[in-house]
């Protein structure tokens, strides 16, 4: 038998410890939370996703009654911006969630589907996407989406 440990490194930082591109960036995906579309959950998620040219497409998770039919704010901002530059590379994303009035104390993480998602797009441009989940006490930066999901389907899987 072997064991096989897998390890995420997250820094940890405060607002105003980041660059203030990643403070953009956090500051767009808060503002989405107000174009979600959550009445079911009342959980109110936006992203903000920094492509290589310097471009910036933001999501908001849309819900609907049929669950499955709804989706996760990673996903709207991740599948607009690629369908607007479909060869340019993603830079990185951030995530903010809000509930009950108020953003969450800390971070979230993307589902699972949306870290399959960021994956492929990692994958598609040989690029690591970092990866930005805001809290009001900490934020978490993950250097790569591997990171968020180590044991993973991809590609290569399928040969």
């Amino acid at each position: 038998m072997q064991q096989k440990t897998i390890e995420t490194k997250v820094t940890i930082y405060r607002f105003d410890e980041l660059d203030l591109e990643f403070q953009q960036l956090i500051n767009k995906a808060k503002d989405q939370i107000q174009k979600a579309y959550a009445p079911y959950s009342g959980f109110h998620v936006g992203a903000a996703v920094q492509l290589d040219n310097g471009e910036i497409f933001t999501g908001s998770n849309q819900e609907n009654s049929a669950y499955p039919s709804g989706l996760c704010a990673e996903r709207v901002a991740m599948f607009y911006a690629n369908s607007q530059y479909p060869d340019i590379a993603v830079k990185s994303i951030a995530i903010a969630a809000h509930t009950n009035g108020n953003f969450l104390k800390e971070p979230i993480t993307p589902c699972g589907s949306c870290r399959q998602v960021l994956l492929e797009t990692e994958m598609r441009f040989e690029k690591n996407i970092k990866i930005l989940l805001y809290g009001t006490e900490n934020i978490y930066m993950i250097e790569n989406v591997r990171q968020l999901l180590p044991l993973c389907f991809e590609k290569s899987s399928l040969q």
